[in-house]
């Protein structure tokens, strides 16, 4: 026991040194988690023993998965209804330019130039095909292009694209048995339920100490996933489409999203990001550099090639399309969260994930970069930001600074109207 609370006081002392780091070097929370754990099983598996960290222990990994799935349903119920009913033609013609072309064009590299076996390669595919919500709903909310149509455009497509990247881990790598139909039919009675039992149910029960509502979505995620790991899926793909399904009550309730988030950002995703970095493999990056470059030139010269065309179609000017598309080329949990899938089902070795893991981050920080400092449309910024944009209470805006890649609440309070980044 004493040495169970010692190892949760040396992983709860990695996140707080990963948190400093993400405010001192104004990066994101879960990077700067990944790249921790990677240096602390690199440095403790040295100095104690290679399993000293204790990641594949159950308690961890239960802590870890947890996280990932909460997290996953934050980012679901972050989908605004009603942009889609604005946008919703943009928005599934770009995000699925922004699914396909990255799943097409990563998987063809891995396979080919790269030598893959065929699982590796599609889901190398998969986890090079997604769009980071939220790198992309920081940004937008920074620089006031979430009150603008554009930034909700964008914010639209990101879900579609997301959307696409959860179906297909779900489809490709799902064994298909007589569970499966179970595993549907379960999903489908219970995505046509809920949207319409949970509205009624927390204002009958809920608003109460006890914490009624949050119990009620842990029921239905671990129910879920444990249907999906039964049926031989991911429990990941469940919780996103809860998430989306109650985005339009859930996502709306400013107080049970900000406690959600304490207790998915303040414990959860802690384990599972730094957890995710121990599995990377510092000799494998050093020993095969150009792995690392041709899966990370594959993202971005397939999303640039499929995203572009597609943002043009719609009248935008090429400096508005360049940075809409570069934008869409951002990718972390969901990436991250892929590689995780392949290397705990035996579809990649820890050597191609070390690889894929590494690409994951080079696509949540280079392309943001290069928008913002080269391509950002200050026309299409508002005059004045109100200021209940800028507030980092804004439903989910918090809920996002595990891959926010910058400080949005320090910024926007130092200088709101600054267009640097």
């Amino acid at each position: 026991m004493e040495n169970v609370w010692f190892l949760a006081a040396v992983w709860v002392g990695l996140a707080l040194v990963a948190t400093l780091l993400a405010i001192w070097l104004k990066v994101s929370t879960a990077l700067s988690e990944i790249v921790v754990g990677t240096v602390a099983q690199l440095v403790i598996g040295v100095v104690v023993g290679p399993n000293a960290l204790g990641s594949s222990s159950a308690w961890v990994s239960f802590l870890a998965g947890t996280g990932a799935i909460v997290l996953t349903f934050l980012a679901g119920a972050e989908l605004d209804p009603d942009v889609f009913r604005v946008k919703w033609r943009e928005s599934l013609v770009v995000g699925l330019a922004s699914f396909g072309a990255p799943f097409l064009g990563a998987a063809a590299a891995a396979r080919w130039l790269l030598g893959w076996e065929v699982g590796a390669s599609w889901l190398a595919g998969v986890a090079l095909s997604t769009t980071s919500v939220a790198v992309v709903y920081a940004v937008m909310l920074e620089l006031g292009f979430n009150t603008t149509e554009y930034g909700k455009a964008m914010l639209a497509a990101c879900f579609v694209t997301d959307l696409g990247t959860v179906l297909a881990l779900g489809i490709i790598f799902s064994p298909f048995t007589f569970r499966t139909p179970v595993f549907v039919a379960a999903c489908a009675a219970l995505f046509a339920l809920l949207p319409v039992v949970t509205p009624r149910f927390f204002r009958r029960y809920g608003g109460r100490v006890s914490e009624l509502e949050t119990k009620f979505i842990l029921l239905a995620l671990f129910a879920m996933g444990g249907l999906a790991i039964w049926a031989g899926s991911e429990p990941v793909l469940p919780a996103y489409v809860i998430g989306m399904l109650l985005a339009g009550s859930v996502g709306r309730d400013h107080g049970l999203i900000r406690r959600l988030r304490t207790l998915t950002f303040g414990l959860l995703t802690p384990f599972y990001f730094i957890r995710a970095g121990s599995f990377v493999s510092v000799p494998a990056l050093v020993a095969a550099p150009m792995v690392f470059v041709v899966l990370f030139v594959a993202k971005m010269v397939s999303k640039l090639g499929g995203v572009f065309p597609a943002v043009r179609a719609f009248r935008y000017a090429p400096q508005e399309g360049l940075y809409y598309t570069l934008m869409m080329s951002t990718g972390l949990t969901f990436g991250t969260i892929s590689a995780l899938f392949g290397l705990g089902h035996g579809v990649i070795d820890p050597g191609q994930y070390s690889h894929l893991v590494a690409a994951v981050i080079g696509s949540a920080v280079i392309p943001t970069l290069i928008a913002n400092a080269f391509f950002m449309p200050v026309h299409l910024r508002p005059s004045e930001l109100p200021e209940a944009e800028l507030a980092p209470s804004v439903p989910g805006a918090a809920g996002k600074e595990a891959e926010n890649v910058w400080l949005v609440s320090e910024k926007c309070q130092g200088n709101g109207s600054s267009a640097q980044q």
